[in-house]
């Protein structure tokens, strides 16, 4: 097929890259001229393990190409369009921004011939389009409509993807959810433009779930609110224990042998970030708010309560073991991007973090394995240190904020060598505290 993917963040690149891959001649459209000129380039323009080695091999099968400004003509030879451009949270509330939405199905529609849109039919759309992007309930709906002013039938197909793990979550799916329309007609040809799409996917036994528009919209956002839940939830415990003498570790090992509960998601800690599930649980509070049905939701206040006073106590924690101010103290954190093997720090915690200490008259010194380009053109009060060890010289605490396995190779003893005064935060949960006790440091974990 001739695909297109708008907008090419982490998203849109590794999902073109991968319709190549499968076989398809992909076009990735952005704005961003730069961007576009790495992937043409076959440069990642973000640290994503995996991608780069898909993105060239895609690119040198004369697949896949990129492009700023594609010519009506060029979108108008295109069989089916993949919309993932970003949905922010709007800068006058919680409610997710979909300009940038909006602005793609416009582009493609304006590209329609107007020969095709006269002859389209249910059965046979003008053009198919096929949304990606995180949205709130009820906004498929509405674009279908405008979308089938011109002919052209959408879809909505949400993402999964882990970030650190792109690449396999696109070609390796637990699932594939189609959103179509309730037209029988519309509907059978949309699944079957998807199934042409995935059918090396649908191949390997990979699970097709059909539903409707406003279900296939919550799927992602019910899926992101889940696992904030859960997250939320282990560090409300980590609270109770942290004012009992508990162990929030042994705690969350002994409920996950619960197979209703299960281990994953349970390491209490400095909370969850990132460009999804902050912004994603505001925006479906917000939504269901618009709808008049905010006390379903309500809970999530709570969640995302509890995920911001993770931050603030590891930022109390720290200015305890200062001696009570951080004024012309040195810290060194380990960490700076939301999770390891990402270079995102959309909504770190561990950024947040460093950056409350400095304010506070630190002078913070910052390491992360890929972040740290993001980190300087963003808060240059930090000192960016590419190496561990050269962030932990003359600190007077260590704060562990993101479990790179850099980080947790390091040698405590060494590491003890470097700091003017061994003690150490673990706000991840990720250390063994004996080692690094047995190497002289004074170690404290979160709910430990």
């Amino acid at each position: 097929m001739k695909i297109s993917v708008i907008g090419c963040g982490y998203l849109g690149a590794v999902h073109a890259a991968a319709m190549a891959h499968l076989g398809h001649s992909t076009v990735g459209v952005d704005v961003d001229p730069a961007k576009v000129e790495a992937l043409t380039q076959g440069q990642a323009p973000f640290f994503e393990p995996g991608f780069p080695e898909l993105l060239q091999e895609s690119l040198g099968s004369g697949q896949l190409s990129f492009t700023l400004a594609p010519a009506p003509e060029e979108l108008a030879q295109v069989d089916l369009h993949f919309i993932a451009v970003g949905t922010p949270q709007s800068e006058d509330g919680k409610a997710a921004n979909l300009s940038y939405v909006e602005a793609a199905l416009e582009m493609i529609l304006q590209a329609i011939p107007e020969q095709r849109k006269a002859q389209a039919s249910a059965q046979e759309p003008a053009t198919v389009i096929v949304g990606k992007s995180t949205v709130p309930v009820g906004t498929a709906s509405r674009l279908a409509a405008r979308a089938a002013e011109e002919g052209a039938l959408l879809l909505w197909n949400p993402e999964f993807l882990r970030e650190g793990f792109a690449v396999a979550d696109t070609l390796h799916p637990d699932r594939l959810v189609y959103g179509l329309p309730d037209d029988p007609l519309a509907a059978r040809a949309g699944q079957a433009a998807l199934d042409q799409v995935y059918a090396p996917l649908l191949a390997e036994g990979i699970e097709r779930l059909t539903m409707n528009y406003p279900t296939a919209e919550l799927v992602k956002v019910a899926a992101n609110s889940f696992l904030a839940t859960k997250i939320s939830f282990i560090n409300a415990m980590a609270e109770l224990c942290e004012a009992t003498g508990g162990n929030v570790t042994e705690l969350a090992e002994a409920i996950g042998y619960d197979e209703r509960i299960g281990s994953k998601f349970l390491r209490a800690g400095v909370g969850f970030g990132g460009g999804c599930l902050p912004k994603d649980i505001r925006a479906f509070m917000a939504r269901a708010q618009e709808l008049g049905v905010e006390d379903a939701v309500s809970f999530l206040r709570d969640v995302d309560a509890i995920n911001q006073r993770r931050r603030d106590r590891v930022v109390s924690e720290s200015l305890k073991a200062l001696g009570g101010s951080a004024q012309g103290k040195r810290v060194a954190v380990l960490g700076a991007a939301f999770k390891p093997n990402s270079d995102d720090i959309r909504d770190s915690p561990a950024l947040e973090v460093a950056a409350r200490l400095a304010e506070a008259g630190a002078r913070v010194q910052i390491s992360d394995p890929q972040a740290l380009a993001g980190v300087a053109a963003r808060h240059p009060e930090l000192v960016c240190c590419p190496d561990p060890y050269e962030a932990l010289e003359g600190a007077q605490l260590v704060l562990l904020l993101t479990e790179w396995s850099d980080f947790l190779q390091l040698d405590p003893l060494r590491a003890a060598s470097c700091v003017a005064q061994a003690q150490i935060i673990d706000g991840r949960n990720a250390l063994d505290p004996a080692a690094w006790e047995a190497a002289g440091w004074s170690y404290a974990g979160l709910g430990r």
